[in-house]
């Protein structure tokens, strides 16, 4: 407890650090603010509960936002899909990838195109969005049309703002912006879990609550192991004599995380799961297999809806990690550099080398992926609470997770450049991956 303390005064007392905490703190009570702000024309007590599936999911990013009719009711959504098909545009397209060779110049163009799409995004949602989760519930008070247009028009008011915000945290405060604001919309839900939690279990489940409490820390354990752990790969740099000075000759290594795709492959997959049934309800009542696949995969706590899910995430965590790993350019960097991996040669060996451990350990990384993703369903099955239940893996947690980790290791940089202890007793923080991104 001594240490904690001292290292939370040393943190306050670097003066660029504790402003970058305080308007990081200041951004985010800015962005909680707006998600209560309902929409001109909106009758907040017509609005239905907590919406579920894949509306449950952006709900719970976005802190209530979206089930609020919030000005913020997309957040930053629209502004991570626009990120994503960029980035696998730049994965496959020519055009996209020399953009991306051009250094700082080719970065701002794919920003400006990024803005740009997040625009078009933001408004196609926004008429989706408008149609099927607020005039059916009968809230609108005032004309359909009047009210169409001005929703669309604060509703991307309200994403580029949430999207300003966002690049402000990165500049101006601590941690990755976006991800920072996607975090603060989950954490948001977490006390009003645990008062639900209390209260359904009473006091005389205080027992159980406290094997649940258990539970967690060692999912939430698990969860931070399977976000950090990497496979090192020893590179050995030849050494240059320039200027009469030596450079060079030691050894290094290239991490390779386990968990190469981050969320992405869960988000991917769950974005697919509601299609079986609704391609089941369009045979519904005339197939019994229609009936069955419709009643079994709206469910998310069958085993028939997790096995496809979990096999889901499997294709999607090998396909995502190949497009964002390239073996090739690792061992073409690595030979321009004098660099090579003892035992084998540069050029075509060494990515050869560098692909088979992407594979080997893809595997086992993606299936510890899907475990976490079902581990809410057997949450719920075991008789945790459905609200509570979230927080036990899924995308949740492993965003959590992943943006609590990255922060924590700049905050780290921060007190060693200054010359102070790190946050950890036995060591510095292992700086296994940049920024934690969502997208």
């Amino acid at each position: 407890m001594k240490k904690f303390i001292s290292t939370i005064r040393n943190i306050f007392s670097i003066e660029d650090l504790r402003e970058r905490i305080l308007n990081t703190i200041g951004f985010l009570i800015i962005f909680r603010l707006g998600s209560f702000i309902v929409l001109p024309g909106v009758d907040p007590s017509k609005l239905n509960d907590a919406p579920e599936g894949i509306f449950g999911l952006i709900d719970t990013f976005l802190g209530g936002a979206f089930s609020n009719a919030s000005i913020f009711g997309l957040g930053i959504m629209p502004y991570i899909s626009a990120s994503i098909v960029l980035q696998l545009l730049t994965v496959g397209v020519p055009y996209f990838q020399k953009m991306q060779k051009d250094g700082e110049s080719g970065r701002k163009r794919i920003t400006q195109i990024t803005r740009v799409l997040t625009i078009a995004i933001t408004v196609a949602q926004g008429i989706g969005y408008v149609t099927a989760t607020i005039l059916p519930t009968g809230a609108v008070m005032i004309s359909t049309p009047l009210f169409m247009t001005s929703s669309l028009i604060l509703l991307s008011a309200g994403t580029m703002f949430c999207m300003w915000l966002g690049e402000k945290i990165t500049e101006k405060g601590i941690g990755n912006g976006i991800s920072m604001l996607i975090m603060i919309g989950i954490i948001s839900r977490f006390p009003g879990a645990i008062i639900a939690e209390v209260l359904g279990k009473g006091t005389s489940g205080m027992l159980l609550l406290l094997i649940e409490a258990a539970v967690l820390f060692f999912v939430v354990v698990g969860t931070v192991a399977l976000t950090e752990a990497v496979r090192k790969i020893p590179v050995q740099y030849a050494k240059q004599v320039v200027g009469g000075k030596v450079y060079g000759g030691q050894r290094q290594y290239i991490p390779i995380k386990v968990n190469a795709s981050g969320v992405m492959p869960i988000i991917f997959a769950q974005s697919l799961m509601f299609v079986p049934a609704l391609i089941a309800q369009i045979w519904a009542g005339e197939s019994d297999i229609a009936n069955y696949i419709g009643t079994t995969f709206s469910d998310f706590t069958s085993w028939q809806y997790n096995l496809l899910f979990a096999v889901l995430i499997i294709i999607f965590t090998f396909f995502y990690t190949a497009i964002t790993v390239n073996p090739e350019q690792i061992a073409e960097d690595m030979k321009r550099n004098g660099g090579f991996v003892p035992g084998i040669k540069p050029g075509a060996p060494t990515s050869e080398f560098i692909d088979g451990i992407i594979s080997k350990i893809t595997l086992p990384g993606s299936i510890l992926l899907s475990v976490v993703a079902i581990l809410p369903a057997i949450a719920i099955i075991a008789g945790v609470g459905n609200e509570f239940a979230q927080f036990y893996g899924g995308t949740s947690l492993l965003i959590m997770v992943g943006v609590i980790m990255d922060t924590l290791r700049q905050i780290e940089s921060y007190l060693l450049m200054r010359h102070y202890e790190g946050m950890m007793k036995s060591g510095n923080m292992k700086n296994n991956s940049s920024n934690y991104q969502v997208a």
